[in-house]
């Protein structure tokens, strides 16, 4: 077994900590924060009618967690026999998962500005993020939810805000097209996710963006139109915290209240988030509760007329 260990980054440096690994050919990279350990290959038991790509499960230190061949999975050939390949156990929204890759190389700290995003959404497929460029080579850096949620389709149902809720919650608060929402996520699969929780809550005045340079320009063309900004934390060229500070900074924009949302909010990242101003902290699977979070917002923030 080997410990992934991570180094602390200081906030809004617009830098990420990944481990890089092997599919045949490919370099590929998955946060690290979404990571807890490496393991060699131990065994598994199959399970009955699971995806191709599901080889089984395996217990580590009494856990049964689920273990999927990440090759087959992304359709990559490989030489590596299962005896010689290594796990990387991951976890997110308190799901664990090991993925079976080839090798793993070592952890990297790069900077936003190294993520090429031109190709997200394209010829990639739907579970590469980013192209690192580091090294004289391009490294994939994987989308962990979108892969996960393609093996369980379901996992979308645990978000969802109920209606009658949601018209509780924002009856006082008038017109909810008079409040522009301002969203930064550079993953296109939470970024639906986000807006479908704000529309099942009345607000369809909503800008999506996917990054934080994108959201600053956004912000900085007219200040006056956003009642509300939430961002992630871990974005290219602009990360969600330095984001955050630079709008706080703003004498145009600190009024504006924001919401800091992550896959990954650990302690520490809510910490640093508090410390350059952000008003609230969410984790994925807290979406449902991003309604909450925005009405009370908004009305501790109203915006002047």
């Amino acid at each position: 077994m080997e410990e992934v260990k991570k180094v602390t980054t200081e906030v809004g440096t617009n830098e990420w900590q990944v481990v890089v690994f092997f599919l045949g050919e490919q370099t590929f990279a998955i946060n690290v924060d979404k990571t807890r350990e490496i393991l060699r290959w131990t065994g598994s038991r199959s399970i009955p009618d699971a995806p191709t790509s599901m080889i089984g499960i395996t217990s580590v230190r009494g856990e049964v967690l689920p273990l999927m061949d990440l090759r087959k999975h992304l359709g990559i050939v490989s030489k590596v026999p299962l005896e010689s390949s290594k796990i990387i156990i991951a976890e997110f929204n308190e799901i664990k998962l090991g993925f079976v890759v080839d090798s793993v190389e070592r952890i990297y700290r790069i900077n936003s500005e190294e993520l090429d995003s031109s190709l997200t959404g394209t010829f990639l497929g739907q579970f590469v993020l980013y192209v690192i460029k580091r090294d004289h080579r391009n490294v994939l850096l994987l989308d962990y939810e979108a892969i996960v949620q393609s093996i369980n389709p379901s996992l979308s149902e645990r978000y969802a805000l109920d209606p009658e809720k949601a018209r509780e919650m924002t009856a006082d608060l008038g017109n909810l097209d008079s409040y522009k929402i301002l969203v930064a996520e550079d993953s296109p699969l939470i970024r639906r996710q986000l807006q479908d929780v704000l529309s099942q809550g009345g607000f369809h005045n909503v800008v999506l963006v996917g990054d934080g340079k994108d959201a600053w320009d956004h912000l900085d063309a007219t200040p006056d139109d956003y009642a509300l900004l939430v961002t992630d934390v871990e974005m290219p060229r602009l990360d969600g915290l330095a984001l955050t500070r630079r709008v706080k900074e703003n004498t145009k924009m600190r009024s504006i209240p924001i919401v800091v949302f992550s896959s990954i909010m650990a302690h520490d990242i809510k910490i640093k988030a508090a410390s350059v101003g952000a008003e609230a902290q969410i984790t994925k699977p807290e979406i449902n509760e991003l309604v909450t979070h925005v009405c009370r917002l908004l009305r501790e923030h109203p915006r002047s007329a």
